[in-house]
């Protein structure tokens, strides 16, 4: 019975600290996704490039350098953005700068997907919390301290590159019954 007085004493829990908690943490069991998209400015009306170390957002639609390999690999939405050209990792510094780096390992290139109420997405930065990835007018990097949430300069739209669409259909998957047959191939002859 003590179990059970401790369960109803807890019945108002709030799951949002476990999830920010889980958010954080680094997750090893789960297998990577690795989806490929661009990643369209709302303020430059452009998408974002990586091109090595430099970062912009003045990419056109289906453009080589706009094409980004987005990995996740933890519960929630922690992810590595790595354009898919020049194989550099999306990567912000201590300054709040974006930039390009070879290797992505650093807690510098992981960001959490946010996805805001007008279903754009903001990126904000795993290490430093607050600093979001941002784009002017022109389409240069703003630097993460001068970032908010709120602000349009941080809201992306995810779309597919151009002719890429149609291969990336959602997974497929046939409920199996008893009462459903296998359907064998017909050979001719």
């Amino acid at each position: 019975m003590a179990p059970v007085e401790v369960l109803a004493a807890e019945e108002n829990v709030d799951f949002r600290i476990h999830v920010e908690n889980q958010t954080r943490a680094r997750d090893d069991v789960s297998r990577k996704q690795l989806r490929l998209y661009q990643l369209y400015s709302r303020t430059s009306g452009k998408h974002i490039q990586v091109l090595g170390r430099r970062i912009s957002a003045r990419g056109e639609d289906g453009d080589k350098y706009a094409q980004l390999l987005v990995e996740t690999d933890t519960f929630g939405s922690q992810v590595r953005i790595k354009g898919k050209e020049t194989e550099f990792y999306l990567c912000m510094n201590r300054k709040g700068k974006l930039v390009g780096k070879p290797d992505g390992t650093s807690k510098e290139c992981v960001f959490i997907e946010k996805v805001l109420e007008n279903n754009y997405t903001a990126l904000m930065s795993a290490k430093y919390s607050g600093w979001y990835v941002g784009f002017t007018k022109k389409g240069r990097p703003r630097k993460g301290p001068k970032t908010r949430e709120n602000q349009q300069d941080v809201h992306f739209m995810k779309r597919y590159p151009k002719g890429q669409a149609e291969l990336q259909k959602p997974f497929k998957y046939t409920t199996v019954t008893k009462r459903s047959r296998r359907i064998r191939p017909t050979h001719p002859g």
